[in-house]
């Protein structure tokens, strides 16, 4: 579902750009908020006051991704993406509106700077010496402790 789409209520919350790393900010309007009554904390309050948000941010409308970002985005973050390419992130954390707001930002942040961080591909090596030698220590050890476990019967010889 889109915002476009009439599904989704248009609450737009006055943010300054969203700075995920180096290269990359979010424009305020790409984010959008929901607001429902929330199962958390709140007493009282939470029957009558919506503090439970829900930000959505379209991975696959955004014009601050490249098309680089967004294959890295669907790839990494897959269960939290729909089908439409809209991300949700819901925070109910805290007693208030806007703590939770803050909170649900601060995740997003936090989630698109980790999965748009380079991942270090792994090199190949050889064990060491000292390695080979710790484990054939380590498996003869093990093969004279099971040995002796061993119970011996008088006839086990004549086979």
């Amino acid at each position: 579902m889109t915002r476009s789409s009439g599904h989704w209520p248009d609450f737009r919350v006055p943010l300054s750009m969203i700075r995920i790393n180096n290269n990359l900010s979010i424009d305020e309007r790409e984010v959008w908020f929901t607001f429902t009554r929330s199962p958390g904390p709140g007493g009282q309050n939470v029957n009558k006051v919506a503090t439970k948000v829900t930000l959505h941010f379209d991975v696959a409308d955004s014009s601050a991704l490249s098309e680089q970002h967004r294959g890295r985005l669907r790839e990494t973050l897959a269960t939290r993406i729909s089908k439409e390419g809209v991300l949700r992130i819901v925070r109910a954390r805290h007693r208030t509106q806007t703590a939770n707001r803050r909170d649900a930002v601060e995740t997003f942040v936090c989630l698109l700077a980790d999965a748009l961080r380079p991942r270090t591909s792994r090199k190949k090596t050889q064990p060491t010496k000292a390695s080979k030698e710790r484990r054939l220590t380590e498996k003869a050890r093990r093969s004279r402790q099971k040995r002796q476990r061993r119970v011996r019967y008088a006839d086990e010889d004549e086979y």
